[in-house]
């Protein structure tokens, strides 16, 4: 009959269909930072999950320190800590993807333990970042210019030229804050930041070092936190320094700001973890067990296990 609308279906509404067997849900965003000593975590959204002491407890009793002078040296004790402090915070099934915090001259070594211990957390993809550049981005410096970044930790020190947001230029000294209980002191942290930044400078044929000095130097790390190891390379290098907030967390917000781009700041972009096609890069599903790493320009590739 013209003007007649049908029926209303009578009965329950029909039950979504349930997911495929073996689907794999795509999982959080996670930022994290294996230091020498402290293990950060970090969410977009939900700020810090995990600042803890990096320490294992191994199957024989006692306690053991997976991660020495900025290196993983105990992938499978990295991998216990990490399960023991995370594994029951990601939801089962999820597949997060982990973007890692790295040394700029950690090397291939370890960024490959760093990698056979996060597969514990069955990650969909693993991205890296030099832990420079990261805190560059948690500090929200301006990255427009060439900037030097001192990052000074509890076991390493790294001294890193930034253009364009990029390192190109990096020197490192195994020493930190850490050392200062066994003799070390301060005057010595500072003389060994300030002899790098004078070797890089020396070594640069470029303007880029000099134009950095005089914009100023980004102190992060521990090492921030103390007053006089600005003032004492301030003083060495006649530059300005400025720590940056909060500056021992800097690195690991810098790298969880990757997770959550930004079109008003390119360098937060996914591009700048050298992923080519951004948004796919970020998001592969069912990726293997072994996550692939793409990695920041001036850090080679780590090839598949």
């Amino acid at each position: 009959m013209s003007g007649c609308r049908p029926a209303a279906r009578s009965g329950p509404a029909p039950r979504p269909r349930p997911a495929a067997a073996g689907a794999r849900r795509p999982g959080p965003g996670l930022a994290v930072e294996l230091g020498s000593a402290r293990t950060r975590v970090w969410a977009p959204g939900r700020g810090a999950v995990l600042d803890v002491p990096t320490v294992a407890f191994p199957a024989g009793g006692g306690v053991s320190y997976p991660v020495r002078r900025g290196a993983v040296v105990d992938p499978e004790g990295a991998a216990r800590m990490l399960h023991r402090l995370l594994g029951h915070r990601i939801p089962p099934g999820a597949r997060p993807l982990i973007v890692l915090a790295v040394p700029v001259l950690g090397g291939v070594e370890h960024r490959a333990a760093a990698l056979t211990a996060l597969r514990v957390l069955r990650p969909r993809r693993v991205l890296t970042v030099p832990a420079a550049r990261a805190a560059a981005l948690g500090a929200a410096a301006d990255l427009s210019g060439p900037l030097l970044v001192v990052d000074v930790g509890a076991h390493l020190t790294e001294v890193a030229l930034l253009t364009g947001g990029a390192v190109v230029n990096a020197y490192r000294a195994l020493l930190g804050t850490a050392d200062l209980d066994a003799g070390t002191t301060p005057d010595d942290l500072a003389d060994a930041a300030a002899d790098m930044v004078t070797d890089m400078f020396r070594a640069d044929r470029t303007p880029r070092s000099a134009e950095a000095l005089r914009r100023g130097i980004l102190l992060t790390g521990g090492g921030a936190l103390r007053p006089e190891t600005a003032a004492g390379l301030g003083a060495r290098l006649r530059a300005p320094v400025r720590a940056a907030p909060a500056p021992h967390t800097a690195a690991v917000r810098g790298a969880a700001t990757t997770l959550v781009p930004d079109a008003r700041n390119t360098p937060d972009t996914p591009d700048a973890l050298n992923a080519p096609d951004a948004p796919d890069a970020l998001h592969a599903p069912d990726a293997p067990d072994a996550p692939h790493a793409p990695n920041a320009s001036d850090i080679p590739d780590v090839p598949e296990p």
